[in-house]
């Protein structure tokens, strides 16, 4: 990168003012280099006992359960003859077995590789020969999409059914459901596979040796970025990204827990997102072993009726999510009716969250969403506001204890504050590098180790900072930039629209102009309307000058926006006129 040796850092940590207001500690220990995650897990095992672990579709596995589970899942690894530093691809929803096999190849001293499980067959193979996978455990419904790449690209495959470890009858009758009735599971033939339940049961706990060559820089998880901005790559996070992570979460969250933890009660984490997405991995799944908390895993997030039937009989404290997802539920008359009495902790990441939901959020619940920040590469908090603030502040907060963040300018340099700048992160959760690409990890890096995020974001002088958009989304309109984020937020006050997503278009008096996609919440709304309440709202640049109605936005897993695919919408209608 130019002038990288001359790199300007003028400001300093002003969010230490904050810290200081608030009473959060700054400074974070590390556990000595000799540990892990495995620690972390050993000590939630031997301190949480006969409490409840996970709940998946009203069963329960207890801490013991799951410390017994693991050990036979890593025994089985060992016993195929792999050895640290070989990969194993998970590729489950959350289900039971999720947690017990994400537990087990890290307490095998592996390395785990998550994978979504709805990715095509042609993502599936990309990720699994990039990453160099010796294993593969994933649920039998998406078992073709393995099959369907026509070869054995792992040496080992291990096969489970959604009600795996729920108990003899009540996994039966899940399984049968999900393979007869509602006929989830296509044929498929995968030579040499194993299952589940046979894998485990050819192992015992006797058989399990524990690494003794596991420090914390050795890499725990290859995190493959969303896809959403090009070419999935391998983030290597390392034990000590992870577990960093987790104490620069409780150094923010911990407050809410030990209200629990006094009352003799454990709190409960709704995980609605996926595991296999770094925000649910860590916030859900780390952290709630971390904590000893209940983890109440939702395997379709999209079914909202199962989500609320789980939500009324186990009320979370926490609950990480995404803007769509909030948006949906706070629509949704049932919820509203719901008792919210135990929620504590209402975080939202991923997207930014529009100020119209965090109100209905707010009025519903009685809490204040609170945004946090961060990317596969940064494990992946790296900025959160407090969980006592007064009022949504529509920022993505300060940062994480022991991180820098610097708004960087295109030659690295550290803008003003107040002005926008590419969002660099430095810390102990910041990803070892990019597996096998050593050109993007030095593409991706300051020379003083900042990670360059992509993000342009502003500062203010107590070190909040406002996340503008991605630097790739940005829409030039004669000269002036203007950000999707900013419109879809403002856009997203109409009361007649749901939904919405800003891409730029060609045109030829100005460059690029704004074209909006919005889902109808009033199947009345016109585009007069929508342009009326533009001219209204939005200085004249910025507002966009096409409309379309569409009946669903085009959305990752996690239910961000994929501004990418509205980008191919639009490629492909003009291709054809």
């Amino acid at each position: 990168m130019d002038n990288q040796d001359h790199l300007i850092r003028h400001n300093d940590k002003v969010w230490l003012k904050t810290y200081e207001a608030l009473g959060l500690t700054y400074d974070i220990k590390l556990p000595a280099d000799n540990t892990s995650l495995i620690d972390i897990f050993e000590q939630s095992f031997a301190k949480n006992g006969n409490k409840t672990a996970f709940v998946c579709m009203g069963s329960e596995l207890t801490f013991q359960e799951v410390d017994l589970y693991s050990q036979q899942v890593a025994a089985y690894l060992q016993s195929l003859g792999l050895v640290k530093g070989d990969k194993v691809a998970v590729m489950m929803p959350n289900v039971l077995q999720l947690p017990v096999t994400i537990i087990g190849v890290l307490r095998a001293g592996l390395t785990l590789v998550n994978v979504n499980p709805l990715y095509t067959t042609k993502e599936l193979e990309h990720q699994l020969i990039d990453s160099e996978a010796k294993a593969l455990i994933l649920v039998e419904n998406f078992a073709k999409t393995y099959q369907d790449i026509g070869r054995n690209i792992v040496d080992h495959v291990v096969i489970t059914g959604m009600g795996d470890l729920m108990g003899t009858l009540k996994g039966f009758m899940v399984n049968t459901v999900v393979r007869y009735v509602k006929k989830l599971v296509p044929k498929y033939k995968i030579a040499g596979s194993v299952s589940f339940n046979s894998m485990i049961k050819q192992v015992t706990i006797s058989q399990y040796k524990r690494p003794t060559n596991i420090t914390l820089d050795d890499v725990a998880v290859l995190q493959y970025t969303g896809g959403t901005t090009g070419v999935a790559k391998g983030a290597m996070l390392t034990h000590k990204n992870l577990v960093a992570n987790l104490i620069q979460c409780n150094t923010f969250l911990g407050s809410a827990f030990d209200e629990f933890d006094k009352s003799g009660e454990q709190a409960v984490i709704m995980t609605a997102l996926p595991l296999y997405h770094i925000f649910s991995f860590t916030l859900c799944g780390m952290f709630g072993l971390y904590r000893g908390c209940v983890g109440l895993l939702i395997p379709n997030p999209r079914d909202i009726d199962s989500l609320l039937k789980a939500y009324k009989e186990h009320p979370p404290a926490l609950f990480p999510a995404v803007n769509t997802l909030f948006n949906a539920l706070a629509n949704n008359e049932e919820f509203k009716a719901l008792d919210h009495s135990k929620l504590r902790v209402t975080m939202g990441g991923g997207m930014a969250v529009v100020s119209s939901t965090a109100e209905k959020w707010r009025q519903i619940t009685g809490n204040i969403i609170v945004q946090g920040y961060g990317l596969s590469e940064t494990s992946p908090v790296a900025t959160a506001n407090p969980i006592n603030s007064a009022t949504f502040s529509g920022t993505i907060g300060v940062p994480m204890p022991a991180t820098d963040v610097a708004i960087l300018d295109d030659v690295g340099n550290e803008v003003a504050l107040g002005e926008r700048g590419e969002i660099g992160v430095r810390g102990p959760q910041v990803m070892k590098g990019y597996w096998k690409r050593d050109d993007a990890t030095a593409e991706s890096m300051t020379s003083d180790g900042f990670f360059r995020t992509g993000d342009i974001g502003i500062m203010d002088e107590n070190g909040y900072i406002s996340i503008v958009d991605r630097k790739k989304n940005m829409i030039l309109v004669s000269g002036f930039n203007v950000y999707p984020n900013e419109v879809e937020e403002v856009m997203a006050g109409c009361h007649k629209i749901l939904e919405c997503g800003v891409i730029g278009v060609e045109d030829d008096k100005s460059g690029e102009v704004p074209k909006i996609f919005v889902v109808r919440r009033d199947a009345s709304l016109t585009e007069e309307e929508v342009h009326a309440y533009a001219k209204e709202h939005l200085t004249g640049y910025k507002r966009p000058r096409y409309v379309e109605f569409i009946d669903e936005l085009p959305k990752s897993n996690v239910g961000k926006i994929l501004h990418k695919d509205l980008r191919k919408l639009e490629a492909d209608r003009h291709a054809k006129q």
